[in-house]
């Protein structure tokens, strides 16, 4: 996929999202050189309510690009400082905007790409405070555009922490410009484990896997649709599924999620076995 004209959403009402585009305007060069050299470009879109509403946007202007990268704040229980990344849409009842059951698309290389330049410029700037993790899949909008949120969690200081929010900028802008088809990285779906991924997040790291949607255990149980989705709204080929194996439950559990995915002829692979 080449992605060349990105959009970057974000809401008035969002201290985070705010923080995150005023510090990348700084990286922003006139539209007239962009479009003399061919090169990637980005704009903004600043919305006056929730990005997780789907009716809050504007569709069609969304649809005028080839990305769309969506900057909020994260919120916690734990209140962990956090950068967070993950795909937009929802595996059962959309409790924070979006439809029930319906995903959006995203781009696992692009995700992959972010969180490994992200955890590279978060060490280099010395923020080893803040956590650097995927989400699953969860929360609207539902948009049909490749996407992908990205985070800061989880207090008004950490959403108004302005060297967090150029580490996120100085990020964004060096993927933007430098993003690549990699034909090597291998695509797949995850399923199981916990909302912060931990089996994952090792494997975006450190392997050649790239990860779209991510079905967590309190999603299940798994269903044919669900599957079905994550791999059609990946905007690459999926592989294979890697399965969080003992972060599925039981014994009955695990046997029924793969029962579904070799019914499906999917193939899978089990997430603490993959060499990094």
């Amino acid at each position: 996929m080449v992605y060349k004209k990105f959009l970057v959403v974000a809401s008035k009402q969002d201290e985070a999202g705010i923080n995150i585009t005023t510090s990348l305007s700084q990286f922003q060069e006139n539209p007239l050189l962009n479009t003399l050299k061919d090169k990637s470009s980005f704009d903004f879109y600043l919305i006056e309510n929730e990005i997780v509403e789907t009716k809050n946007l504007d569709l069609e202007k969304i649809n005028k690009y080839d990305f769309i990268i969506f900057a909020s704040r994260h919120k916690s229980e734990k209140n962990e400082k956090s950068i967070c990344i993950h795909a937009p849409g929802n595996f059962r009842e959309g409790r924070l905007g979006g439809e029930d059951g319906k995903l959006s698309m995203t781009s696992a290389l692009f995700m992959k790409q972010t969180f490994g330049k992200l955890n590279k410029i978060v060490n280099e700037n010395n923020l080893k405070n803040y956590k650097v993790t995927m989400e699953v899949t969860h929360h609207g909008p539902l948009i049909n555009k490749p996407c992908m949120f990205i985070e800061i969690g989880s207090t008004i200081l950490e959403w108004k922490d302005k060297k967090v929010a150029f580490v996120i900028a100085r990020t964004l802008s060096e993927i933007i410009e430098g993003f690549k088809e990699n034909p090597y990285n291998e695509v797949a779906i995850g399923i199981g484990g916990g909302h912060y991924c931990p089996s994952f997040n090792k494997l975006q790291l450190n392997s050649n896997i790239a990860f779209s949607h991510i079905i967590p255990k309190y999603a299940l149980p798994l269903t044919k649709e669900m599957i079905m989705q994550a791999i059609s709204n990946t905007d690459e080929e999926v592989d294979f599924a890697v399965l969080d194996y003992n972060g599925l439950g039981n014994k009955e559990i695990r046997d029924e999620v793969i029962k579904i995915l070799e019914d499906n002829y999917i193939a899978w692979k089990k997430a603490h076995e993959i060499t990094r």
